[in-house]
């Protein structure tokens, strides 16, 4: 490794970790710096809070187990997100098409924008998850790393395996067909 690459390396404490056989810094910086948004992500993919906070662990838990094998080719965030992708799809083909859950308006009698609001922000979002169903499985994946995970489209196809042109692809066929199904409904 060049002069050059251990600068790289130095500039960002959670490559520095990984690099020097650190798995436990390393994970414990990356739950830190990405736990946040691959819990976001979950919930995009799984649409339970409970199931996406469980698999924000279990994906932690896997980037722990292969740390050793982690090479330092694409960014942290995306190898992470690669990562909780696959466990997404793991949980949600062996929870199969269960019955969905009933989702209650809550038991706050009082909310500061009003019950109507509260019921309307619930309705629009359970839309959306409906749309985001809909999808191919490679186009959601796509447009929900880039807007939830907030990655480049370099990164999202390092994720999904692909080129940045077929992610730029992949996510712009996804919203256009949001935008129908959302605009239709």
């Amino acid at each position: 490794m060049g002069a050059e690459a251990a600068v790289v390396w130095d500039s960002d404490p959670v490559r520095a970790a990984f690099m020097a056989g650190d798995a436990r810094a390393a994970i414990a910086l990356c739950a830190s710096r990405y736990g946040a948004s691959i819990g976001r992500l979950c919930m995009g993919w799984l649409g339970s809070q409970t199931e996406a906070e469980e698999a924000v662990q279990e994906t932690l838990l896997a980037a722990f187990d292969g740390a050793a094998s982690y090479r330092g080719d694409g960014s942290v965030p995306s190898w992470l997100y690669g990562i909780a992708r696959r466990v997404c799809a793991r949980r949600a083909e062996t929870r199969g098409r269960r019955e969905r859950q009933l989702r209650l308006v809550g038991a706050e009698t009082e909310h500061p924008d009003g019950a109507d609001v509260l019921l309307a922000a619930r309705r629009r979002g359970e839309r959306v998850r409906l749309a985001l169903e809909q999808l191919k499985p490679s186009e959601r994946d796509a447009v929900v790393l880039r807007y939830e995970g907030e990655l480049s489209f370099r990164e999202v196809g390092e994720c999904c395996g692909v080129d940045e042109a077929t992610a730029r692809k992949r996510v712009s066929r996804a919203l256009e067909k949001l935008r129908s199904t959302l605009v239709d409904a």
